[in-house]
């Protein structure tokens, strides 16, 4: 039976106090996500959320990682929180993001991130036009980023080495969302709803609506706090199992009950964001070991 890859991960490495318990004592900082990107399978960079980087910074994050490794990326809170893509201003933004050096993770370029927070609603006509302005594939990213401004320290010139398509979640943190006309416009945009599991109450919704499947876990018992049970390893690995194969879990939690166009295989990322007292990346492991999954330097 045909069944999609698999990636297990943490969100974010850098947090002073992994030091000594995840890395080991004395490891220097410039080599931390070396090792994180050597005992998961994928790292969201959270770091593209909070200021543009530079495009140094985004080749040297691609050459600490081992080959086929896969990041994702979480957009930029100024468009996101601030902005709210409610105007041009957004274009110009959004080039700036992807001219910041974006490509310079190169084949190692998974997902885009694009969390909204609790305060945003969902209004139809706005929301698609967000989803209509995100780039489906790198030649037009590179293309977008050619309409940076002078933001932009060390733009990213270098054009794609080949085209590829751009893979795109949404995070949402408004009870507005639960609304069927919102799930049509991610599958007709081909973007994922992010599945995301915590303690504050956000919307909870498992519908199938692009090719993938993005899962962030915040936490079991505070949001950011609280390892996951062995039995909670094993109930969202069961749901990881049949997302990848295709299939929704018997009893997902939907907005809406019109069936997604079948598909015989979804690939599935999954993000431990439960960084407080350090059990992201252990609960990763757990939850690799589980699935009969390794890191990319293991493989082979």
């Amino acid at each position: 039976m045909q069944t999609g890859f698999v990636r297990i991960g943490i969100s974010g490495w850098r947090y002073s106090g992994w030091r000594g318990v995840f890395y080991p004592p004395k490891l220097a900082q410039s080599r931390e996500l070396e090792f994180a990107s050597r005992a998961v399978q994928s790292v969201e960079i959270n770091g593209s959320h909070y200021s543009l980087q530079r495009a140094s910074t985004w080749r040297a994050w691609h050459d600490a990682t081992p080959d086929n490794f896969v990041f994702s990326v979480k957009g930029p809170r100024y468009l996101t929180h601030m902005l709210r893509f409610r105007d041009e201003t957004a274009t110009s933004a959004l080039a700036n993001f992807f001219a910041s050096g974006v490509p310079g993770l190169g084949d190692k370029l998974g997902p885009f991130l694009w969390q909204f927070p609790p305060t945003f609603a969902f209004h139809a006509h706005a929301f698609e036009r967000f989803l209509a302005l995100l780039p489906k594939e790198t030649t037009a990213a590179a293309a977008f980023a050619g309409q940076h401004d002078a933001r932009v320290k060390e733009p990213w010139f270098e054009p794609p080495e080949k085209r590829r398509a751009l893979r795109h979640a949404i995070e949402i943190r408004h009870p507005s969302f639960l609304d069927e006309g919102f799930v049509q416009l991610l599958r007709t945009y081909g973007a994922a709803l992010v599945v995301s599991d915590s303690t504050a109450g956000w919307p909870y919704a498992e519908d199938l609506t692009a090719d993938f499947v993005y899962l962030r876990l915040h936490g079991s018992e505070t949001l950011y706090g609280g390892s996951y049970t062995d039995a909670a390893i094993e109930a969202w690995a069961e749901r990881i199992e049949c997302w990848a194969a295709g299939r929704p879990p018997g009893d997902a939690r939907l907005i809406t009950t019109r069936m997604p166009r079948r598909r015989t295989s979804h690939d599935v990322f999954c993000y431990f964001d439960n960084d407080q007292k350090v059990r992201a990346p252990f609960d990763a492991r757990r939850l690799m070991q589980r699935l009969g999954v390794e890191p990319e330097h293991a493989r082979g």
